[in-house]
């Protein structure tokens, strides 16, 4: 299901980092970092029908393999990863989607947030410079069968403050972050999730 796979992707291997520009603040934002809380909003833009949608949340983190998107407003969902299985929740509709973490994460920009890639073999990695007073990285799938084009990842300082993923699809999805917290401490009850009596469980 394409929509675990658009929130997916903090988390790098060492081997990305070089001295200078983005690379080295990518390495300081991620140098001890062992759990995350942050807001976000997203923007999903269609360039083939020129539809946007927009939403907002919070992000929880746990490296390397757990994590938690709470998407709010009007439609209420979130996902969940607890180092085996993917959930993605929608209350209003009282049903559960289900997806093995390892097959989820598999060949996709997800895989980077459960393991230690290799990220110059998997990416083609490009500084961009400044740009709206970020630092900017590109990243291109180097496998001519992954749904992406290209992940663009933006930085104020060494906080991770944007980032953007085409897909091969004519989608791009933005998130953009606030109140980052480095290493709060996270209740385990975040990355743990058993279905509700009467739900739907649809495996993907």
């Amino acid at each position: 299901m394409y929509r675990f796979f658009l929130p997916l992707m903090l988390v790098f291997s060492n081997s990305l980092f070089a001295a200078d520009g983005a690379r080295a603040h990518l390495h300081r934002f991620l140098d001890g970092l062992k759990t995350l809380r942050a807001e976000f909003a997203q923007e999903v833009i269609d360039n083939e029908t020129n539809q946007v949608s927009h939403s907002h949340g919070v992000f929880y983190l746990a490296r390397p393999d757990r994590f938690r998107w709470v998407y709010e407003g009007e439609y209420p969902h979130y996902i969940i990863a607890d180092g085996k299985t993917i959930w993605l929740v929608e209350e209003d509709l009282e049903q559960v989607s289900q997806k093995s973490q390892k097959s989820a994460l598999d060949g996709t920009p997800a895989g980077l947030l459960a393991k230690d890639l290799d990220i110059d073999r998997e990416f083609q990695v490009d500084e961009l410079g400044e740009r709206m007073g970020l630092s900017w990285l590109r990243l291109r799938p180097r496998d001519e069968n992954s749904q992406f084009e290209q992940i663009l990842l933006a930085f104020e300082g060494d906080k991770l403050s944007r980032m953007e993923m085409a897909d091969r699809f004519g989608q791009v999805t933005r998130f953009d972050f606030f109140k980052l917290q480095r290493n709060p401490k996270l209740q385990d009850q975040l990355f743990r999730f058993v279905p509700p009596p009467g739900y739907d469980i649809l495996d993907q």
